[in-house]
């Protein structure tokens, strides 16, 4: 009996020792460079007062458009992460509802002459007309970051951070309108992808470009292709429709083809009027229709059934992290880190979990 209890305590000992040692197991006191973690993590003493030396940072964010409500979560992005860092942060760009870069170039030009801003945070969606604000932004020492539209031809493109979604996250969309429309029982029909590249942005096309590319290949592995005709113009960049009076504009289209079984909008230009354009054609429910950006129109038209799914570029992160890029970039030196915030596609059965905290 003794011999067990002895050999019981002494187990519960060893136990106890091993416990304890792998309590501290992994623990890093300092660098292998001899720093110390929490001294290095501290905010570099000239920080606060970069560029504009008033002991904060001030940072611009200009999108080419404000008034659509597409916008509202990059601002709120942005605002949180100014909050992290003590930055202010300037909400600003144009008044349209619908892409407005000549008006957001112009808001851009008072910007970058004001002593006032240490960063500038801008979209491009017009390739070819932001040189100028660039060179003027590095004449004055202010940091650019570029998000949401993505220009690759933009001076000191490799310099410059970029967050936003790859127009190739549109495929998911394709690849779910095609699953609709096989889903649906059509047997043959037309697939239309209405968009207007006379507004001159380069990402949409893109976008029209995957999105029918996807519909394509998943019709052809169904061994349907051949039933559909998936029509996006002569180029495949979108069917020529007018932006000025969209949601007739589409109903023509839909009804001149009379065989329509879905549609694919790339923007918030033309999303919102494709919801009314399937309802006032007494469509809902019946129509596979899919599009882009999860703004107040989409979530709606989702819901009564007008929209059947609609891609978001979980755009709260395009105004967080350019903010944060451009801190990293003052403080820390680090150079030029892309984010691509991919798609979320939403459908009624998920629609009612976007915009709880602003994120959609």
């Amino acid at each position: 009996m003794r011999r067990t209890l002895l050999y019981a305590a002494s187990a519960a000992v060893l136990s106890l020792g091993v416990s304890q040692a792998f309590a501290q197991s992994g623990s890093v006191e300092k660098a292998v460079g001899g720093y110390n973690f929490a001294e290095a993590a501290k905010e570099a003493p000239g920080t606060k007062d970069f560029h504009s030396a008033d002991g904060h940072l001030t940072f611009a964010i200009v999108t080419h458009t404000a008034g659509n409500g597409f916008f509202d979560p990059v601002y709120v992005g942005a605002t949180v992460a100014g909050n992290m860092i003590g930055a202010k942060i300037l909400l600003l760009g144009s008044e349209s509802p619908v892409d407005d870069p000549a008006r957001e170039i112009e808001i851009l030009n008072q910007i970058v002459q004001d002593p006032t801003i240490d960063g500038i945070i801008m979209t491009t969606p017009q390739i070819g007309a932001y040189n100028d604000i660039v060179k003027a932004a590095e004449a004055a020492g202010i940091p650019i970051a570029t998000t949401n539209s993505f220009d690759a031809t933009i001076l000191h493109r490799n310099n410059i951070s970029h967050t936003g979604q790859d127009a190739s996250a549109a495929a998911i969309g394709g690849e779910a309108l095609a699953n609709c429309v096989l889903a649906s029982g059509a047997t043959s029909g037309s697939i239309l992808l209405p968009s207007s590249t006379a507004m001159g942005n380069i990402e949409v096309n893109n976008r029209v470009t995957a999105a029918f590319n996807a519909i394509v290949k998943t019709l052809k592995d169904a061994g349907k292709l051949d039933a559909f005709k998936v029509d996006a113009g002569p180029e495949n960049v979108g069917i020529d429709t007018n932006p000025n009076d969209p949601v007739n504009a589409l109903v023509s289209l839909f009804e001149s083809r009379g065989d329509a079984v879905g549609a694919f909008t790339a923007n918030n230009v033309f999303t919102p009027p494709l919801v009314k354009a399937v309802a006032q054609m007494g469509r809902t429910g019946k129509f596979c229709a899919f599009g882009f950006d999860l703004g107040p129109a989409q979530q709606e038209g989702i819901a009564a059934g007008n929209l059947t799914g609609s891609l978001g570029q979980q755009p709260f992160l395009q105004g967080f992290w350019p903010v944060m890029q451009l801190y990293l970039q003052i403080d820390r030196g680090i150079a030029a880190a892309n984010l691509d915030t991919r798609a979320q596609l939403v459908t009624k059965e998920t629609v009612a979990n976007v915009g709880k905290r602003f994120e959609n």
